[in-house]
């Protein structure tokens, strides 16, 4: 989910964060890649023309590798040097999501068993989206295949959009590249979005940058923090009635959300009490068909307002923003090397039913860009 809203609210708000170009501009930039969310997103966007997910004649899935394997090949075409992260173990607070997302994609297998006679193959197809969960093999052939191609990969403590960020802080890469705006909350310079779309859709890199961000919402880091989790997050459900100008209003009129939860029950609470009904006069008693009347015309008690869900542990995702489960950046060390192509062809080719002639190919464009020397860039910045 990431932060819900953020993107429109930065947009509008803060638009000089924001910029967007041509992947080509990232050239001798090394980049953290949030990699769980690429193999996810691979798992669901790479597909044959049927709509049905790449396999090999032995009917196994290999849209995460094609994904990764062409994608990684992109950005190394480019002069970008990547580096993926793969989630470790997520923190207590978001099993409850993930226990959400399985209901859905049980829900969705459900459904997609009830309406298999009737449904239109969009349908079946959008549910049969909706069913997609990255296993423990997919990771481990995806990490195969990027050791194969002699790309760097870590796997995080927990969360991989808070590893790509403290990669970045300390100044191994130069940003996190991540759809998960998220990742922005835990700390990353420069979040990159886009960098691993399909060419096809050709869609520039939009590039956000938080110390911009923050200067023009007139709010250090740790207010930052708590407008996110006003907004609602992996670890938090939206406050129902606040929407992404109202919560920036409320952060930047009392600058914290604990203030900002003070104030909302204090509304509530006088609001509460404006709805404690009169002593009524005492009258003669109606007929019974004077209190149909009554019955019929009592107005339909109003559904809205502002709403902070019962189980709403806003300090504890707090401290995961401020102080999430991360290794150092400073002792992580990402190197890139020489392809092993013999053992890439038999992995790829023999195993999974690549085409050789690409693969090969593909590999040679590895090895030539170990093999050039870096070149800096315009501003002497290498990373």
């Amino acid at each position: 989910m990431g932060i819900k809203g953020l993107t429109s609210l930065l947009t509008d708000e803060a638009p000089s964060c924001i910029k967007q170009f041509d992947i080509k501009t990232l050239f001798g930039r090394k980049v953290a890649i949030d990699a769980s969310m690429s193999l996810y997103q691979f798992l669901i966007a790479v597909r044959q023309a049927d709509g049905q997910q790449m396999m090999s004649e032995s009917g196994e899935v290999t849209s995460h590798l094609l994904g990764f394997f062409y994608r990684t090949l992109r950005m190394v075409d480019y002069g970008i040097k990547p580096a993926y992260v793969f989630d470790g173990k997520p923190p207590d607070l978001k099993k409850e999501v993930l226990v959400k997302r399985f209901g859905k994609r049980e829900e969705a297998r459900e459904q997609e068993e009830e309406n298999k006679d009737i449904a239109d193959n969009q349908m079946l197809d959008q549910l049969a989206r909706r069913q997609v969960r990255p296993t423990r093999e997919h990771n481990a052939e995806v990490q195969r295949l990027l050791t194969l191609m002699g790309i760097p990969w870590v796997v995080a403590p927990s969360e991989a959009e808070a590893q790509c960020a403290e990669l970045a802080r300390a100044g191994k890469v130069y940003g996190a590249g991540s759809e998960d705006m998220d990742t922005l909350t835990f700390g990353t310079p420069i979040l990159l979005k886009n960098l691993t779309a399909s060419e096809q859709k050709k869609l520039p890199v939009t590039e956000i940058n938080l110390e911009k961000a923050l200067e023009e919402l007139d709010m250090p880091k740790e207010q930052f923090v708590d407008l996110c989790l006003l907004l609602g997050c992996d670890y938090l459900d939206p406050v129902r009635g606040v929407g992404p100008k109202k919560a920036l209003k409320l952060i930047q009129e009392f600058r914290s959300l604990d203030r900002v939860l003070e104030h909302l029950q204090q509304v509530e609470a006088e609001k509460e009490q404006k709805k404690k009904p009169a002593p009524e006069p005492k009258h003669e008693p109606a007929s019974d068909a004077e209190s149909d009347k009554e019955i019929e015309a009592a107005p339909k008690k109003r559904v809205g307002g502002i709403h902070v869900p019962e189980f709403w542990p806003y300090e504890e995702a707090r401290q995961l923003f401020h102080h999430p489960d991360v290794t150092d950046g400073t002792q992580v060390e990402l190197k890139w090397e020489q392809p092993k192509t013999e053992e890439l062809v038999q992995f790829l080719c023999g195993d999974k039913g690549f085409s050789e002639e690409r693969v090969r190919r593909g590999c040679e464009k590895l090895a030539k860009a170990v093999g050039q020397k870096q070149q800096g860039r315009l501003d002497g910045f290498f990373t």
